[in-house]
């Protein structure tokens, strides 16, 4: 690639403003998918230059097309192509690799947006945004919580206060009342307090890695427009102004859960001091202390609480505005709290000694009972306001949120009681020096090996399925390739291609069964874990053999499930933080969950849209104001997604010189039914309506992409039929070769795409846009 160019397209100062306007140019802007790609595979040529942008997301240009709008419009065929690469807002350097820690917050976060369309239903709607943020500041408590079991309960309370565990590890000898002789850390006090340094850092860690990409990414200004009135009963809030600016939520959601987290610490830290100076013969002024110590966080927990409950998103302006007071006061406060909680557990008491667990079940039972009960009433108005305006496609009948949600929780769970039970094992591998992780952790883990086996079920499920729908699509390959089937071989292959991709669609039926066995299974641990406050090997002792046996299979089984999930989970990242192939494998996750923006949870991995989507249209805006001439906004995979929400933004003048190319597009077929909010039927027919045209390709073979599906006599004005995939059955004089079967790539091989886009431009007239939704005599597509 040669070097960059800041100046524009003609290379001087003044960028396309200095071009002389009404040029009659074409320009086909490509937006890429998943996984991201390289500007001279885009291009298809070696030769790029960076026209505008930086090294995270910038628009490239081949080399010899770099003053294209300056040359007779007769001197090449067809639009001059521009690349517009962002996969490095997603999968950039080593430290996205840490993302992986924030899964749990990333897909609480999908559960915001993917709230059922909603009718005059603003209060539900608000409650709805409620009960998200509610859980994920639950989340947040959760990962502290764990982060205190490991460090406070299972390090410094039972290994270092037991002389068997203290003598294997060493460097805890100094935190040990019997290989220090009673130093000065041994106190279980100081203990505590000291290693409050582990969670009280790792809640430093998350604050500061979204501030930093908060002012990377929800810094970015979207282009000014008028806000227009406020409409309830609008298609999108993605045509909204303020949509894709964030700033001021992104704020005071980071103060309260950083705040959350810090309380958090301070609680475990002083909680066990109060409990001993509240024991019969401790410290009167101490039990005073510890009291009050208690009501403050108490106090400055429901302050936390209320910062997230008191407002939501702004889109209908961008909200520039800040709360200075409140996002610095609200973390410095907590901070302030949990030196208090340091400097009260650290108080010389003469005689404490720590034996037992920490009260961990406590805290993690509240926890989990705290999230199921979230999850239900969150349920309930999912479930209203679908029957206010229900939509057949949507998945699960608008309970796809609540599903989500509780994924999420378990998700938290599983990583929470995963970093306890292999901490507990390596300090404690025999098991019978210190008591080990809260009892309840051992019962969620207990539960992981049912739901792998109703997992491994649906697996056999989606077989059998896929094998059935084989046998259907083998007759209507052999009727797509008249005359020209007569290999079996290559039939099976085709249709089992259409086969696998069409079990993207069976997607809510799988999430469906697992929330809701998550939620059963977890509502189980936890009442065996509060009933009987034993494992469940020692719960079921003296029971049925093979009630025991299960039991006890159960528990080892779950947790060894646990640990090799964590082994695995650490290699993984470990890889993607040296393997840049690997990051780019992890970030097309981040592709798919990361576009929507941080409305639940501060410390969820960026929203690469809110850099993406302005940088799209700004460069939409400003090419076709200084040429006039004519764009094809053409997006394939997670890219059509990023057009279409670029389309909404840009200001209706604009909008006339634009038309939309869409390929391999998962907005009705994914989008369309998880987020029915925002990419429901009323809203991709809004879009419809607002660009001057659009077309949309896809093919069966693709697993991914899929028709946009507009109601009425809509939607053949934006489908193509699906596209033959392989584009030949056998060996043909344009294809001599075997054709490949593409599914979700290559779309631009397809002489479709080429015919597709000629027609698009065509309707795009130089100077006064084409009539819109004209057809051809018997109603095929138009010109």
């Amino acid at each position: 690639m040669e070097s960059a160019q800041q100046q524009g397209p003609a290379g001087n100062d003044d960028g396309p403003a200095a071009r002389p306007a009404h040029s009659g140019a074409a320009l086909e802007l490509l937006v890429h998918g998943v996984g991201g790609t390289t500007p001279e595979r885009m291009l298809d040529d070696p030769r790029t230059v960076r026209i505008t942008g930086d090294d995270v997301a910038a628009v490239f240009r081949r080399a010899d097309d770099v003053d294209a709008e300056r040359r007779p419009a007769g001197n090449r065929e067809g639009p001059v192509p521009e690349a517009y690469v962002w996969c490095n807002l997603t999968s950039g350097n080593g430290s996205r690799a840490l993302w992986l820690l924030l899964l749990p917050f990333m897909v609480v976060n999908l559960a915001h947006w993917m709230r059922p369309t909603a009718r005059g239903r603003r209060r539900t709607v608000r409650l709805y945004g409620l009960l998200v943020r509610l859980t994920g500041l639950s989340l947040t408590v959760l990962l502290v919580a764990a982060a205190c079991e490991v460090a406070l309960d299972l390090t410094a309370w039972q290994c270092a206060g037991t002389r068997a565990c203290a003598d294997r590890h060493s460097w805890l000898g100094f935190l040990s009342p019997g290989t220090s002789d009673g130093g000065w850390w041994s106190a279980p006090g100081r203990r505590l307090a000291l290693a409050a340094l582990v969670p009280t850092a790792l809640t430093g860690l998350l604050w500061f890695l979204s501030r930093r990409t908060w002012r990377a990414y929800e810094s970015q200004q979207p282009m000014a427009q008028d806000p227009g009135p406020e409409e309830d009963g609008a298609p999108t809030a993605l045509s909204r102004p303020g949509f894709w600016y964030g700033r001021r939520l992104g704020a005071r959601l980071r103060a309260a859960h950083t705040a959350a987290g810090l309380l958090t610490v301070a609680a475990a830290v002083g909680s066990a001091a109060a409990r001993y100076d509240r024991a019969p013969g401790g410290p009167a002024a101490l039990a005073v202390l510890g009291v009050l110590l208690e009501a403050v966080l108490a106090a400055a927990a429901a302050a936390a609480v209320w910062v997230v409950c008191r407002r939501g998103r702004s889109e209908r302006r961008p909200d520039g505005a800040l709360d200075r007071r409140l996002v610095r006061r609200l973390p410095l406060a907590a901070l302030l709290l949990l030196g208090l909680s340091v400097l009260y557990a650290g108080w010389e008491r003469p005689g404490w000694q720590s034996s037992g667990r920490l009260p961990g079940d406590a805290a993690f039972g509240a926890l989990t009972l705290a999230q199921g009960l979230l999850v239900i009433v969150l349920a309930g108005a999912a479930h209203a306001l679908h029957r206010t305006d229900p939509d057949r496609r949507s998945a699960m009948r608008g309970l796809a949120g609540p599903a989500v949600a509780m994924l999420a929780c378990a998700l938290g769970g599983v990583m929470s009681g995963g970093v306890s039970q292999r901490v507990a094992d390596w300090l404690d591998g025999t098991g019978a020096s210190v008591p080990g992780p809260p009892v309840l952790l051992t019962w969620q883990a207990s539960v992981i090996p049912p739901l792998l086996v109703l997992l491994l079920v649906m697996c056999g499920w989606l077989a059998r399925r896929a094998w059935r729908i084989a046998r259907v699509e083998r007759a209507a390959v052999e009727r797509e390739y008249a005359g020209e089937t007569g290999d079996p071989g290559r039939t099976r292959r085709i249709a089992s291609v259409r086969a696998m991709a069409a079990l993207t669609d069976r997607g809510p039926r799988i999430l469906a069964v697992t929330s809701a066995a998550t939620l059963l299974l977890g509502a189980g641990a936890l009442v065996g874990a509060l009933t009987t406050d034993r494992t469940p090997g020692e719960a079921a002792r003296g029971s049925y053999a093979v009630v025991h046996g299960a039991a006890e299979t159960a528990q080892a089984l779950g947790s060894w499930l646990i640990g090799l999930g964590f082994i695995l989970f650490v290699t993984w990242g470990r890889r993607a933080y040296k393997d840049a192939s690997a990051r780019r494998t992890i970030g097309i996750l981040w592709d798919v969950g990361t576009f929507w923006p941080r409305a639940a949870h501060p410390f969820a991995p960026p929203c690469y849209a809110e850099r993406a989507v302005p940088d799209l249209t700004w460069r939409i805006a400003t090419w076709t104001r200084a040429t006039g001439g004519r764009l094809v906004l053409s997006g394939h995979s997670q890219g059509s997604v990023l057009a279409a929400a670029a389309a909404w933004q840009l200001p209706p003048s604009v909008r006339a010189r634009v038309a939309l190319l869409t390929y391999g597009s998962p907005l009705e077929r994914l989008y369309g039914r998880w987020f029915p909010a925002h990419f429901g039927p009323d809203a991709l027919g809004s879009l419809h309506q607002e660009v001057v045209c659009w077309r949309n390709l896809h093919r069966r073979t693709d697993p991914i992409g899929g028709p946009v599906r507009l109601p009425g006599d809509r939607g053949p004005d934006v489908d193509r039929p699906a596209l033959r995939d392989p584009l030949a059955y056998g060996r043909t004089g344009t294809h001599p070769l075997p054709a490949p079967i593409l599914g979700h790539s290559d779309y631009q091989a397809d002489p479709a795409f080429a015919e597709e886009r000629r027609r698009l431009l065509a309707r795009l007239r130089p100077e006064v846009p084409a009539p819109r939704h004209t057809r051809e005599p018997g109603g095929g597509a138009p010109p």
